[in-house]
């Protein structure tokens, strides 16, 4: 019996050295396994990168929105103010061009850029007298969409992309 119970012993202890050994070759992951995670992580990641696109073009597009109040509610009340633009009742002159303008009198120390600020995704600027002023942008969400600024308020208006805007969007010709 003693022989026996030491037999019985010793292939238990060899049984357990075995799965011990078993167990200790299990504990990592294979280079499949790896491989289908991050295949998994990838698909993951590029539908939520499809998905946010227009959503991050919407967002940049109420930023100018909101820039355009901004600008347009300054220069309404530089308008009315004797010290702001060229004497009462005067708009500040603007040169034709993105980004010319780079103040408001005191009521905006520095105007805002585009969110992209690249064509033609830039605060574009009509030459303008002391009569009116106009400021526009294209739409990144809205095909053939422009964000206007003018006296005439702040609006949308449908043209062609490759057209900058005409006296819809600011009451005057700016395409001469």
């Amino acid at each position: 019996m003693c022989i026996f119970l030491k037999k019985s012993v010793k292939i238990n202890h060899i049984i357990n050295e075995k799965n011990i050994r078993i167990v200790r070759a299990k504990k990592g992951f294979t280079l499949i396994e790896l491989l289908v995670v991050i295949a998994i992580i990838g698909v993951f990641a590029s539908v939520a990168f499809v998905t946010l696109g227009p959503a991050r073009k919407r967002a940049r597009d109420s930023k100018r929105r909101a820039d355009f109040k901004q600008i347009n509610t300054a220069m309404e009340v530089c308008y009315n103010d004797n010290n702001c633009g060229n004497g009462a009742e005067k708009y500040i002159d603007t040169t034709q061009g993105a980004n010319t303008l780079t103040s408001i009198g005191n009521f905006v120390s520095s105007l805002p850029l585009d969110p992209l600020d690249v064509v033609p995704y830039q605060y574009t600027w009509t030459e303008g007298t002391v009569a009116y002023h106009c400021l526009y942008v294209k739409s990144e969400s809205l095909l053939d969409t422009w964000f206007c600024s003018s006296n005439r308020g702040v609006f949308s208006k449908t043209a062609p992309a490759y057209t900058p805007l005409n006296a819809d969007c600011c009451g005057v010709d700016i395409t001469q």
